[in-house]
């Protein structure tokens, strides 16, 4: 996908330099549709350039910045120098995950899509998430709640969380906390087992999120979470034994919460 307007000054773009002359360097923008910008040769490196072949080459993929825009004469000037390497990095790799992100459009409704739809569709995701990335990758975490503020259809949403679920690593957080039970009443057994299966959720947890208990040593018991976030991980562990603790005093036994492990090292 590429924009169809101009880049603002100050942004940073990625342009393919196709062609260099001595007085500057013409960039192809990666981002654009039917853009080209012109690095002067005093914005292509710091200090006295005798030779600007020196400096880039013919086909080089490059992070420049915008310095000024006329639309009416069609001009974008740019500047290679700078930019430094924290931001050309950063840069690349938006502009990489961007071109993944194109791809798993064609993945979601194929590759034959036509480009009033791909259009319509990629606009929702930029509204809602700023990039197609980033729609994608909330659309893997979050499944079709992430698209709720679009007016995507239920298929079209539908394809979207398929693909991103299929496609995108998304990158998790790990927590754990630990759960004493106790149960002298006559259900015993039985009894913690059923407060082992609400502390595991009855089946009922979200997409997101990773969830298992396991037996550390009587009467303690771990639960270790696995979900996109601190907060939603946090959040699924205190709720996973209090789940636990609420199922074993109706058994009549007792529990408690805490965050340490208690028992001797395994």
């Amino acid at each position: 996908m590429k924009y169809s307007g101009w880049p603002e000054p100050g942004e940073l773009v990625v342009g393919k330099i196709e062609e260099i002359e001595d007085f500057g360097v013409f960039v192809d923008l990666e981002e654009y549709q039917d853009k080209r910008g012109l690095i002067h040769i005093s914005e292509v490196a710091s200090g006295w350039i005798k030779n600007v072949r020196d400096h880039v080459r013919e086909g080089q993929i490059a992070v420049c910045k915008v310095i000024d825009v006329d639309e009416s004469h069609e001009q974008i000037d740019l500047s290679l120098k700078d930019v430094n390497d924290h931001q050309r990095s950063d840069k690349i790799q938006e502009w990489k995950n961007e071109q993944k992100a194109d791809n798993w459009m064609e993945i979601a409704f194929g590759e034959d899509i036509d480009d009033e739809l791909y259009i319509s569709i990629a606009n929702e995701l930029l509204g809602a998430h700023g990039s197609l990335y980033d729609g994608f990758k909330q659309a893997a975490i979050h499944g079709e709640e992430a698209l709720e503020k679009t007016d995507l259809s239920e298929d079209e949403r539908a394809a979207l969380v398929e693909t991103a679920r299929e496609n995108v690593s998304v990158p998790y957080v790990n927590v754990t906390g630990y759960v004493d039970l106790e149960n002298a009443s006559p259900s015993g057994v039985d009894g913690i087992k059923a407060a082992l299966e609400a502390a595991e959720g009855n089946g009922e947890l979200p997409d997101e999120i990773d969830l298992s208990v396991s037996y550390v040593g009587s009467p303690e018991y771990r639960i270790t979470v696995q979900a996109p976030n601190y907060k939603t991980a946090e959040a699924a562990l205190e709720a996973s034994a209090e789940r636990a603790i609420s199922a074993i005093e109706a058994e009549g036994g007792e529990g408690e919460y805490h965050r340490e492990r208690r028992s001797d090292d395994e």
